[in-house]
């Protein structure tokens, strides 16, 4: 399971498996018109380090969107979490957008900040002025993920917000259908069991259900509860099938390679070292062609001769 206090990271991985419908939710105000044929390429944290010096924040994503026609110039989305509104520097923000701006020479940059838990009113941007002029203006867009109603999503076809389901405001009472529709949500919305048992982390992480409350979902969600465990079961036991059959293959290959090796020494004593490379780095098809060699052979090169 994830760790539970790296919110950074459970979001890069969200954004990254899912930019479309990241952006569509993050910044609905300016992913309106971004459709499934545009295409939305991640920009590696890792590769921006070092040109922009001071690291800023833990999670930055920066997401390039390209529209296919080229009737639009390419858009430069940062997406940040920031798990609390009063730990948020707006100062840092704007110095990060210009440096990216700066990087990518583009003024397309769409600054995007999701909070976890609302301590503070937030204030939308960054005015610089004297008396006289206005020398510098930043705005950003937000998300208050503790701000949202969850029952609002609850019927979303958006999967990213219906894993943030945890996230939002519910009653209390309403916590063990807030995690059932996140995980309906899931279920429904990914096709692909890896990814289903992955994010049923991220529901798990964000939900904490308690034993009590856990044993209330399985009572009152038998149906999403047994296609949870069937898929948990069938991860596991392909899982060990394809270990298995790993090892199966891994062990063929070593009997094969230790038979060659000892008829070579037995019919050409001491192997020399660049025989020994050739073994470690050869195929079960070559292995098996020197076997196959050996009886007729009057040299290690006829042996192994490609």
């Amino acid at each position: 399971m994830a760790d539970r206090k790296n919110h950074d990271q459970n979001f890069k991985n969200l954004i990254l498996d899912y930019p479309h419908q990241a952006l569509a939710f993050f910044a609905a105000e300016e992913a309106s018109d971004i459709t499934s044929a545009v295409k939305i390429t991640p920009i590696r944290q890792e590769q921006l380090k070092e040109r922009l010096g001071e690291r800023f924040h833990e999670l930055d994503v920066p997401l390039l969107v390209e529209w296919p026609d080229g009737r639009r110039e390419a858009l430069l989305f940062i997406v940040e979490e920031d798990t609390r509104t009063e730990r948020f520097s707006a100062h840092r923000l704007a110095h990060y957008t210009l440096h990216l701006s700066e990087l990518f020479d583009t003024l397309r940059v769409v600054p995007v900040v999701i909070f976890l838990y609302s301590r503070k009113a937030m204030v939308d941007g960054l005015h610089i002025k004297s008396e006289r002029h206005s020398y510098l203006e930043f705005r950003y867009l937000s998300l208050q993920l503790d701000q949202l109603s969850a029952r609002a999503f609850f019927e979303s076809d958006n999967l990213v917000a219906r894993l943030n389901l945890p996230n939002m405001q519910w009653q209390a009472t309403d916590k063990v259908d807030v995690y059932a529709n996140a995980i309906q949500g899931l279920l429904s919305l990914e096709p692909d069991g890896e990814k289903q048992l992955k994010y049923i982390d991220f529901v798990d992480i964000y939900s904490e259900l308690s034993v009590e409350e856990r044993q209330d979902y399985q009572k009152r969600y038998p149906r999403e509860e047994s296609k949870m465990a069937g898929l948990s079961e069938r991860l596991r036991s392909e899982g060990m099938q394809q270990g298995m059959q790993q090892g199966m293959q891994q062990g063929r290959h070593e009997g094969i390679e230790g038979a060659l090796r000892l008829q070579l020494n037995m019919k050409f004593g001491e192997l020399p070292e660049w025989t020994e490379t050739q073994l470690q780095q050869a195929s079960d098809e070559q292995l098996t062609q020197w076997l196959a060699r050996i009886l007729s052979a009057d040299s290690l090169e006829e042996v192994m001769k490609e």
